[in-house]
């Protein structure tokens, strides 16, 4: 995949042959006969002199400039950014139009096993094990890409669009999510031009706010925020229609929204729909050099054809085809190393992000509990999820980074049945090259505990290590 920084000085001209030019201290040959020849030379060390040094560029000038209000940017100076800014920080001077984009490119190194009883399946006359594990072995999985477009349509108000150009799942084009964000009035009346200094509205199709591990997870091909390369082993991200609005002031936060209830605009069945209801509430401040953020998150929907809270992302795992049978396939088994609870009919889920950022030192939690059923199921089943994170950022610019991360995951994988556990351990660094280049690296254990012989999981365990290249403006 061809993705990485040029920057190369330009300056060997302006030196030889300027005459009489006292900077260049030339040397004069006269000759006695006519006509009369001035013959200037000059010397290697004459042009050594006025050859320029390539400019000194700082690290943090060596990303785009950012021209749009309320921007958060894709590459290294969005890290530990949540929600969109809301401030001045840009000033409006009219439409302004910006393309990005983000590649990531992976290598693994995995390997697999399970205890998991045979299962022989008949096909075709052929018998096979549907519990035998794919032979899997090191080497490059297929690069991930996306192209973001943002518009700066008035003073306080933008458009963005983000475009899956290649994924796991889907890997035709695809686009993420588009939506309209709203900072401020666009009606020119003091009391709401007052009331726009605290309020957000977004709008559109977009990547809903519930939680905050959202924002510091690998999105397709922008891995500049994660850390480490795989995502949780429960994965709460979905993109819905429908709109969300914000309340901030003095470092509180409150947020209200409701959507559609699915990952598509969807009319049809009516009776077998109702929409998704979304609350945000906590505390981001800054007191000298500890910053503390505190965040609870709510989502519930009663009633859903197919919710997609915890499968709805397309670029799915990171891990390619770990646990999976002989026949496993990119794009069929995309969700291979993650858990996926099927509460797809109706869900109910709660979760609390505490962040604590002391200079280079950041710790983040992730406390989930989810209730919910699949639609055959007339009874709740509950999952929870735990994850703490440490990530140390060190040097100048923190250009370089050590991480660790351990998540666990409990559940019933159908109801009646006992509780079943996953257990991922994780751990590595990372090098910023400059702020929209990174490469980083992690160890990764994860077993499986407690399901059913007759599943391809049962003791199941894969490990190895994951190195990933990833680009972002």
């Amino acid at each position: 995949m061809t993705r990485f920084n040029s920057v190369l000085a330009a300056a060997l001209a302006t030196v030889a042959f300027t005459a009489r030019s006292s900077a260049q201290e030339t040397t004069r040959v006269a000759v006695a006969t006519p006509p009369k020849v001035a013959i200037e030379s000059v010397t290697p060390a004459d042009t050594l002199k006025k050859a320029k040094k390539p400019p000194t560029v700082a690290f943090a000038a060596m990303g785009p400039q950012v021209e749009l209000q309320n921007y958060r940017p894709e590459d290294k100076r969005g890290i530990n950014i949540f929600e969109a800014p809301k401030d001045e920080s840009v000033e409006y001077t009219g439409f302004k139009l910006q393309f990005g984009a983000a590649f990531t490119q992976q290598l693994q190194g995995l390997d697999h096993s399970n205890t998991a009883a045979a299962k022989p399946v008949t096909t075709n006359g052929v018998t096979t094990n549907a519990n035998q594990l794919i032979r899997i072995g090191h080497g490059p999985n297929n690069a991930t890409a996306n192209i973001y477009l943002n518009a700066q349509l008035a003073r306080g108000i933008r458009v963005a669009m983000t475009t899956y150009s290649s994924a796991r799942h889907h890997q035709e084009t695809w686009v993420k999510d588009g939506y309209l964000l709203v900072d401020a009035s666009p009606i020119d009346w003091q009391p709401l031009n007052d009331i726009m200094k605290y309020v957000s509205i977004r709008a559109g199709h977009f990547e809903i706010n519930y939680g905050d591990a959202h924002f510091r997870r690998t999105d397709n091909g922008n891995s500049i925020r994660n850390a480490l390369v795989g995502n949780y082993i429960m994965d709460a991200f979905t993109t819905e229609v429908g709109a969300e609005v914000y309340v901030r002031a003095n470092g509180f936060l409150a947020m209200g929204g409701m959507t559609g209830g699915e990952s598509r605009g969807m009319i049809t069945q009516p009776e077998r729909r109702e929409p998704s209801y979304l609350l945000k509430g906590g505390f981001d401040k800054k007191f000298g050099d500890v910053r503390f953020r505190l965040t609870g998150s709510e989502y519930a929907t009663a009633s859903s054809v197919s919710n997609t809270l915890f499968s709805g992302d397309r670029a799915c795992s990171r891990y390619y085809d770990v646990l999976e049978n002989t026949s496993s396939t990119e794009t069929a088994q995309a969700w291979s190393g993650s858990m996926q609870p099927g509460l797809k009919n109706s869900i109910h889920s709660v979760v609390v992000n505490p962040f604590l950022e002391y200079k280079g030192l950041e710790f983040f939690g992730n406390f989930e509990r989810a209730t919910g059923r699949a639609q055959a199921e007339t009874a709740n089943r509950v999952w929870r999820q735990n994850v703490g994170e440490v990530v140390y950022r060190f040097l100048a610019d923190q250009r370089l980074y050590v991480a660790a991360r351990y998540n666990t995951v409990n559940g019933q994988l159908a109801v009646g049945q006992p509780d079943v556990t996953v257990n991922r351990t994780q751990a590595g660094g990372g090098w910023f090259l400059t702020p929209n280049i990174l490469l980083k690296g992690e160890y990764v254990t994860q077993k499986y505990l407690d399901f059913p012989v007759s599943d391809i999981r049962n003791g199941g365990k894969f490990n190895g290590f994951m190195i990933e290249g990833a680009v972002a403006f």
